[in-house]
């Protein structure tokens, strides 16, 4: 390799970085001095808790939930795109997956994870 093959890196690099500058530098002019301390806004009610305050343990539950949930679109998604060049073997195994996810659900259900009492 040769030296004037790294030329187009240390440009896009100076660009890069001029970038970079120019943009705190704007920031450093535009901006209007010292920053406000505030609350953080909360529809307008005024903060109750600490922000590290502790939460009910039920959360912890909606919120694996929610994961296993949101995997299922992550697999999902995927599965769209090559269903029909794979054939009735990826739609099998796509209803197997949502067996599986369908029996979490009734187990989630039966152990009251949806219960909010």
């Amino acid at each position: 390799m040769s030296v004037d093959s790294f030329w187009p890196a240390l440009a896009l690099f100076a660009v890069a970085s001029a970038g970079v500058l120019g943009l705190y530098g704007a920031a450093a002019l535009l901006s209007v001095g010292e920053p406000l301390v505030r609350e953080p806004y909360m529809g307008g009610s005024p903060v109750s808790e600490h922000a590290v305050s502790r939460f009910h343990v039920r959360w912890y539950a909606v919120t694996l939930l929610f994961i296993a949930f949101d995997m299922e679109m992550v697999f999902m998604y995927p599965w769209v795109l090559v269903v029909a060049e794979k054939g009735m073997h990826a739609v099998g195994e796509m209803f197997g997956f949502l067996a599986v996810l369908v029996a979490a659900v009734v187990y989630a259900w039966r152990e009251g994870a949806f219960r909010w009492t």
